[in-house]
């Protein structure tokens, strides 16, 4: 199939040429010990790939949303899996837009050399889900101080990261005008902390993706690193949802067209009855209509970049397309499993192994249905329904 290479031709060539190096048996292999990426993530690093949306004067490259759109989509493309780094891309937005001046000059020039990374945000709690509002994790100050207890869940990369955003509530739900009111972000130095009443359990899945439960009791967090306003966390979350919804919408795509890629050469090459498969319409027409889909994707997503890039509102073309990038990159690796037939579920096609981590964005980091709720109440009108 045709390579697309006339977007950011630069940036594909070198991510897919530092790509080469992890083949899909490193990551066969990696799924195999349940293990990280680590030489992986630590190449994107030295590279820079990683320092993306870094400011140059914090040691950064100063890129856009799209350009860092670009390296997860090639990385996916490729074989790889950006769910192992993506979380510093838009991790990072949080400190860089609301941190101080002192916070960004402590934290930014390490992340972007890679010293420290900053790969887990800590929001997501048991009782709560998706209705961030009612997190009972809380944050007391005592003095110079906040105290942190509480119960965090599906929290990934903290083994393998240096720095963590935590959301807590810092005034108790029944005490402020409202829900979304008394809620903070602190930027946790999780080595510290797991020495000090940070408990790490991991939570063992269908992919190879370190994922934990987190549990707080009496972590002390100095003052110095709360992040802009006390009681202003949910607003600081909300403002890099739209970078974090864009990059997976790239990663989607990524994955749709390695999809797209694997079909097409196996469907010509696969011969049954005495012709490829490849010339069966049953065979070419979902093919076909998943690459529609991705490319239509596609559009959505440059148009999300490009109001992000701008500093215009992009809360819709960022949901739409997560959404539409999300749908497209289940609907290629289906084609693709169907008609590899038994091969499509062994190990060394590599089918089965991203058939599962594309899966994930159905659900994560925000449902189908909750973009569906977002697009009918704030662009359609209809009234609220939760």
């Amino acid at each position: 199939m045709k390579t697309r290479t006339e977007n950011y031709a630069d940036i594909r060539d070198a991510v897919r040429d530092l790509c080469t190096a992890f083949p899909d048996e490193y990551f066969r292999r990696k799924e195999a010990e349940q293990a990280y990426p680590e030489e992986f993530v630590q190449a994107l690093t030295k590279a820079g790939w990683l320092a993306a949306l870094i400011p140059q004067q914090y040691g950064g490259s100063g890129l856009g949303l799209a350009e860092a759109s670009v390296i997860m989509e090639e990385i996916n493309r490729c074989g790889g899996n950006s769910a192992a780094c993506h979380g510093q891309m838009y991790n990072m937005g949080t400190l860089l837009r609301h941190g101080s001046e002192e916070q960004k000059q402590r934290y930014l020039p390490k992340i972007a050399s890679g010293e420290l990374r900053l790969q887990a945000m800590g929001v997501t709690e048991p009782t709560s889900g998706t209705d961030t509002t009612r997190i009972r994790t809380t944050a007391v100050k005592k003095g110079d101080r906040y105290l942190v207890n509480g119960q965090k869940v599906f929290i990934s990369r903290v083994r393998h990261s240096d720095l963590m955003i935590l959301l807590a509530r810092t005034t108790p739900l029944a005490e402020v005008a409202k829900k979304s009111e008394g809620m903070s972000i602190f930027v946790v130095d999780l080595r510290e902390a797991m020495r000090r009443g940070l408990t790490v359990k991991p939570i063992p899945n269908m992919l190879n993706q370190d994922t934990n439960e987190l549990f707080f009791d009496d972590l002390e967090i100095s003052a110095e690193n709360l992040i802009g306003q006390e009681g202003k966390g949910f607003k600081y979350i909300l403002d890099g949802l739209n970078a974090e919804r864009t990059l997976i919408a790239a990663e989607c795509i990524g994955d749709g067209h390695w999809f797209v890629d694997r079909v097409t050469a196996y469907a010509n090459r696969r011969v049954v009855f005495g012709r490829p498969i490849g010339q069966n319409q049953g065979v070419q027409f979902p093919i076909a209509e998943a690459y529609i889909e991705i490319e239509a994707a596609n559009l959505m997503r440059f148009e999300a970049c490009r109001l992000f890039d701008a500093g215009q509102p992009c809360g819709a073309q960022a949901n739409m397309a997560k959404h539409l990038a999300a749908k497209a990159s289940w609907e290629a690796a289906n084609a693709c499993l169907q008609f590899h037939g038994g091969f499509g579920f062994a190990n060394e096609y590599d089918v089965e192994r991203k058939f599962r981590e594309t899966r994930l964005y159905q659900v994560a980091p925000i449902s189908t249905n909750l973009i569906l709720a977002y697009v009918a109440e704030h662009l359609l009108g209809l009234p609220r329904s939760y």
